[in-house]
């Protein structure tokens, strides 16, 4: 019997959602990743964000999302490749078609796709940038994620200045109880109520609680903001819209940035 990492059924199964999207943005070694997808700016200024792609590594819709925020906050969106050297789980089987194959994504889950393992690393980039310069360092992430943002944001003396989860699968309310700044959640219908009620309690009673957001995205499937994005989908694309949105407007009230 396998050990299930990600109890989440939908991010488990719903598969990835082609896209003839062409991103805007370019790629670097940076803070110890050799591959960073850059979307904005060629130097960071006194704010920039970083991306914690979903399961399914860089994809053109979760790129484009970048390169949405990058633009109309005109500031530099950094989307490290956290799967590296091992790559993400592989596309060809995704969503798993029988148990051998379910039992390889649960161990991806508990290996290079276990939130845990990329804390560290995506410390180093938010350390990384202030120590060049950068005054306000935001991060959000999509599916695993929304749990490696908050964690880095929970840890003593994190660099990060607020994080958003966006379709968080691997939920843990106890992960919110030593969180440092400010959080959005976007669950979709397919996250647990439960837990997502639970950290917004915790975090109600924070220094910072006016400073949270929240949107529950009730019509829409986990993966919408991501990979599994379907963009010719009126709804999905509805809410996609409304997502970046609300992610420039959280990020951009908190940071003193205006939209342009």
């Amino acid at each position: 019997m396998s050990v299930v990492h990600n109890t989440n059924v939908a991010c488990c199964t719903i598969p990835a959602v082609k896209s003839d999207y062409t991103p805007k943005g370019s790629f670097k070694s940076y803070a110890g990743f050799s591959k960073v997808y850059v979307a904005g700016p060629e130097k960071p200024g006194k704010v920039a964000i970083v991306c914690v792609y979903d399961i399914l590594g860089f994809m053109p819709q979760t790129q484009q999302g970048a390169d949405i925020l990058a633009k109309k906050l005109n500031v530099q969106v950094l989307m490290p490749d956290f799967f590296e050297p091992a790559g993400p789980f592989p596309a060809e089987k995704f969503p798993p078609k029988n148990d051998e194959e379910g039992a390889e994504l649960q161990a991806f889950f508990g290996g290079t796709g276990k939130p845990e393992n990329s804390v560290a690393n995506l410390i180093k980039v938010g350390n990384t940038l202030k120590a060049e310069g950068v005054e306000w360092v935001g991060a959000y992430g999509l599916c695993w994620g929304p749990r490696v943002v908050i964690l880095a944001a929970a840890a003593p003396s994190t660099p990060f200045n607020a994080v958003a989860a966006v379709h968080p699968a691997m939920l843990h309310h106890e992960d919110v109880t030593e969180l440092k700044v400010p959080l959005g959640l976007y669950p979709s219908k397919d996250e647990p109520i439960d837990e997502v009620k639970q950290i917004l309690e915790i975090i109600s009673k924070k220094s910072f609680a006016d400073q949270n957001d929240y949107k529950l995205y009730g019509d829409s499937s986990h993966g919408w903001a991501g990979a599994r994005a379907d963009l010719d989908d009126p709804t999905n694309k509805r809410d996609y819209e409304d997502l970046y949105a609300r992610l420039i407007a959280f990020f951009g009230k908190l940071s003193g940035i205006h939209a342009h």
